[in-house]
């Protein structure tokens, strides 16, 4: 008997892949996610899994969206391990931010009260005494850090695999192999971007290498602890004794998937900033190449020219962020034609 055709095939088994036909399944359609390669096996594979908001002022549309899929994300992920029985690692731990100078004080105030008014309450970017924020030992010379009650972490691989299994609980395929279907999705990273420029004999974005590490450093209740934004570096405690610390950002690279003196670098500068990360053994070092569409926004939409066919790329750093959100409007567009997409999402802003 010839196999039954998908509702919606969806080409690239990362975040927005995978949460997209997650969120389409979960309405009832036939779904099929196809990925040669495996699940996770590019950029939304990297190790550091920090989901942190925008700075709170110059408010448009891709903050505001962000704010809701932040928002939307405890639910979101609730709802895939409910269904696919495995856990994706999400926490709403919350991010500080050392304030090293007055003028950071300063910036960090004004935003206080930009947050107020913009968040309504359904969370908090606050000023407080260091201390006053458990975790990390940090010598900060204000004695004032940020502390946002909005970042959380998520475990991209588990994520990931905890996506494909609730696709698959509900009567999906993941899988390398394709087939007939109703409508199809290109979530295909910085390699679908290339086929995208080359479709539409224009350039609509490009890919940026990124190197990060993961850590040993097991401790009681370090798992609770909120993510540290310091010195341009960017560490997330998850719940296994691991930390990730991260990321460079390379536009020029010959080895994608190579890591090198950078990510060194990297190291140093942490273990030189943080005193307490110099005895933290390495237990991996990873290189990828994340997606960024030229509007430096996400790309969502229907393919220009193709009937029936739909693009979702230009996560870069914050494709785990926007997924939750970004699942319900790609949803709604390819199972029901409901556009509800801003305008500086769609592709035509990157061309």
């Amino acid at each position: 008997m010839a196999e039954r055709a998908a509702d919606v095939q969806i080409f690239g088994a990362g975040v927005f892949g995978l949460a997209i036909g997650f969120a389409c399944a979960r309405r009832g359609a036939r779904v099929r996610v196809v990925d040669p390669n495996g699940v996770a096996t590019g950029s939304s594979g990297g190790p550091v899994g920090a989901l942190a908001p925008h700075v709170p002022e110059n408010w448009n549309e891709k903050k505001a969206f962000q704010l809701d899929s932040l928002l939307m994300a405890e639910g979101f992920w609730a709802d895939v391990a409910e269904v696919g029985g495995v856990d994706p690692g999400y926490a709403r731990t919350g991010r500080v931010q050392p304030l090293m100078d007055a003028r950071a004080v300063a910036m960090a105030e004004a935003r206080e009260a930009e947050a107020a008014a913009l968040w309504q309450g359904r969370a908090t970017w606050r000023v407080c005494a260091a201390d006053a924020v458990a975790g990390w030992p940090l010598a900060v010379p204000t004695g004032l850090v940020v502390h946002d009650s909005l970042s959380a972490r998520i475990d991209p691989r588990r994520a990931c695999a905890a996506l494909a299994a609730a696709i698959a609980a509900l009567g999906g395929v993941v899988g390398a192999d394709g087939g007939a279907a109703a409508a199809t999705v290109w979530a295909t990273g910085h390699a679908g971007l290339a086929d995208l420029a080359r479709d539409l004999g224009r350039p609509v974005g490009d890919g940026i290498k990124g190197q990060a590490l993961r850590l040993h450093l097991p401790g009681p209740d370090r798992a609770a602890w909120p993510q540290l934004f310091a010195t341009g570096l960017h560490l997330v405690a998850h719940g296994d004794g691991t930390v990730a610390l991260g990321s460079t950002s390379e536009r020029d690279f010959d080895a994608p998937e190579t890591t090198d003196d950078q990510v060194e670098a990297l190291l140093a500068k942490a273990r030189a900033a943080l005193p307490f990360l110099a005895g933290a053994r390495v237990l991996e070092r990873w290189a990828g190449v994340r997606p960024r569409a030229r509007s430096r926004a996400p790309m969502l939409g229907a393919w220009p020219g193709r009937p029936g066919q739909f693009i979702a790329n230009g996560g870069f750093k914050i494709g785990f962020g926007m997924a939750p959100k970004i699942a319900a409007v790609m949803a709604d567009l390819i199972l029901t034609g409901q556009a509800d997409i801003p305008e500086g999402f769609g592709v035509a802003a990157s061309l």
